[in-house]
């Protein structure tokens, strides 16, 4: 069987599973739904019947209709947490399903990262609808969607980082299990890029109630003074009015601190409840045996294996969730008016971040980075027929056999090889239209790209040394800035020139270069151009339509390589193998092509 239908097997399965699963957890539901409203119905009738009776008979009635009957509530939220766990877990698997056939529309692309003024991500398509970016994110969490996309956007430069990362990844490859879970508990709260801004923001700020004497104390002398009128009334040495009229006047007086917190509730509320989310993806780092070093150092991030970064983060949701119980009118004026409770629990809150602040920001950081490694994990896990690449520190190497695009079809995508072992080199490509040659520019560049990010690539085998990659495939004018296509891409080159002026060391891939100037000029300046390259010691490949440049193997014959995709006319067929071949094309299309749509072409 082969290693796709086993993966197609293996999400079928849990699919089915968890579709099981899910059955048995709707009847507990309904079952337990049934004796909820037999348990409140039986305790009503038994209320009324034994009303005028023996109070021994309404306090058993009580005990074994509404104590279960709380007890139940509890526990039917909990199936309830279970069914829509269970309904996203095979909505994950089924995603999955569908990414193997190519459709990822389940997932964000990223469209808030495109870039054309990037090096190479908009050239790429990195990022956006049918991108590298939507086929590899498997994020849960918006913390984890910015990092997977800087990690896309600032490639890994020096060896020992990427064998860094490509051992973290390996290491979570197999552990399908984990990272569904922790892809299905993000899922569950999908927050907004602002949450981690906000909830720093807010662990930043100073605490304003535990900070002045006369507040912090308050709710201790209001419980104080509730406790003795309340024992001198029982005792009937004060009358329960006095009692009560205090209690009352508490209760109101409590309304001079709502409007203030009621303001942080507002703006930190729902961003710190997250966090419930958060707790769960903490506990599930904690609780893994993390080997790689990079994966240790997610854990140490979150206080290494004392497990209490999870504890500390779902104290913090309950005290958020009871601080809701305010909205109760009727209970808030109760609690208030015994013991100014929404101060005190607002100061317990304060509390916390006096104590969790500094290590809040590092347990955003580790669920941000776990969440980044995971997805390229599944990437990894979805293709067990692509390799990890092996860096190397001699400049300049890029050796792959059998290149393949990651978006293009298994069954259709025809695979070509690179090979660049010295500095400065080029690898000049010639050939006709729609032959292939810019897909073969996108296939070495994300190939090249997942290598400096650490994840496999799709090859036979490859090594690599991780220079800047840049690109110029798709320059575009600018209506706004009021830029010609011809001057974007001189901007572009210079750029480029500028660069390895300044010393870095670039891997560069070109398309078509001085594509918006008359064919004499675009033809002196690309000589120019290649030659300054060599002079930089540069490397990369270009693609062209101009067959004159395939001469320039004869001023630099160890430093240039020709290669070509020819187009074959068969029977008055024009036909593609998308092999590249050694050598200058020899066939061009554009003529027949014209002629075969009925437009005219004159021969002089």
């Amino acid at each position: 069987m082969s290693p796709l239908h086993t993966l197609i097997e293996t999400y079928q399965g849990i699919i089915d599973q968890t579709e099981r699963d899910l059955v048995k957890v709707k009847r507990q539901i309904y079952r337990v739904g049934t004796l909820r409203l037999v348990l409140f119905i039986a305790g009503i009738v038994g209320i009324i019947h034994f009303w005028s009776g023996s109070g021994w008979a309404l306090t058993l009635v009580a005990t074994f209709t509404f104590v279960p009957f709380v007890g139940l509530i509890k526990f039917h939220s909990r199936l309830f947490n279970r069914k829509e766990y269970l309904e996203k877990k095979i909505e994950v698997n089924q995603q999955e399903l569908r990414a193997m056939d190519y459709d990822t529309s389940a997932f964000d692309g990223g469209s808030e990262y495109i870039d054309p003024a990037h090096l190479y991500s908009y050239d790429l398509d990195v990022f956006g609808e049918h991108s590298l970016f939507q086929y590899i994110n498997r994020t849960s969490t918006e913390l984890g969607k910015k990092r997977l996309a800087h990690w896309f956007g600032q490639q890994l430069e020096q060896k020992a980082a990427i064998e860094k990362r490509q051992e973290a990844i390996s290491e979570l490859t197999p552990e399908l299990h984990l990272r569904q879970q922790f892809r299905i508990f993000g899922l569950l709260y999908k927050g907004k890029l602002a949450d981690g801004d906000e909830i720093k923001a807010w662990a930043a700020s100073p605490s304003y109630y535990r900070t002045r004497m006369g507040i912090r104390i308050l709710p201790a002398v209001v419980c104080t003074v509730n406790v003795i009128l309340i024992g001198l009334s029982i005792a009937g040495l004060c009358s329960s009015t006095l009692a009560g009229t205090v209690f009352v006047g508490f209760s109101l007086s409590s309304f001079l601190f709502s409007k203030g917190i009621s303001k942080i509730q507002t703006l930190y509320g729902k961003r710190l409840q997250v966090l419930g989310t958060y707790a769960n993806l903490i506990h599930l780092i904690e609780e893994q045996p993390l080997k790689s070093q990079a994966l240790r150092d997610i854990k140490e991030l979150i206080g290494g294996d004392k497990q209490t970064a999870s504890q500390a983060v779902a104290r913090l949701t309950n005290l958020m969730n009871a601080l809701d119980q305010r909205n109760n009118v009727i209970l808030a004026m109760i609690l208030n008016g015994l013991f100014f409770w929404e101060l005190r629990q607002m100061m317990r809150i304060e509390a916390w971040k006096e104590q969790h602040a500094g290590e809040l920001p590092y347990w955003l950081e580790a669920i941000a980075e776990m969440d980044a490694y995971c997805s390229l994990s599944t990437f990894a896990y979805n293709h067990p027929d692509y390799v990890y690449p092996q860096p190397t520190s001699h400049p300049f190497n890029l050796q792959a056999q059998q290149l393949g695009h990651p978006l293009m079809p298994r069954s259709k995508c025809v695979r070509n090889s690179i090979e660049i072992d010295k500095r400065p080199f080029f690898i000049i490509i010639t050939g006709a239209n729609m032959a292939g040659k810019s897909t073969y520019l996108r296939t070495v560049g994300v190939n090249y790209l997942l290598a400096c990010i650490g994840a496999p690539v799709w090859a036979n085998e490859m090594t690599f040394y991780p220079s800047r990659l840049v690109t110029s495939l798709r320059t575009s004018d600018s209506l706004n800035d009021n830029e010609s296509y011809f001057f974007a891409e001189l901007k572009r080159l210079k750029l480029i020139i500028d660069k390895l002026n300044a010393g870095e060391e670039l891997f560069i891939i070109l398309d078509e270069i001085l594509k918006g100037t008359n064919s004499m000029d675009k033809q002196k300046g690309s000589f120019a151009l290649i030659k300054q390259f060599m002079a930089l010691q540069a490397n990369g490949i270009i693609a062209t339509h101009d067959l004159l440049l395939g001469t320039l193997v004869q001023s630099f014959p160890t430093e240039i390589h020709n290669y070509c995709f020819e187009a074959e006319i068969t029977n008055n067929e024009l036909t593609f193998s998308y092999q590249m071949k050694e050598g200058v094309a020899q066939n061009m299309n554009a003529c027949f092509l014209m002629k075969k749509m009925g437009i005219a072409v004159i021969n002089d």
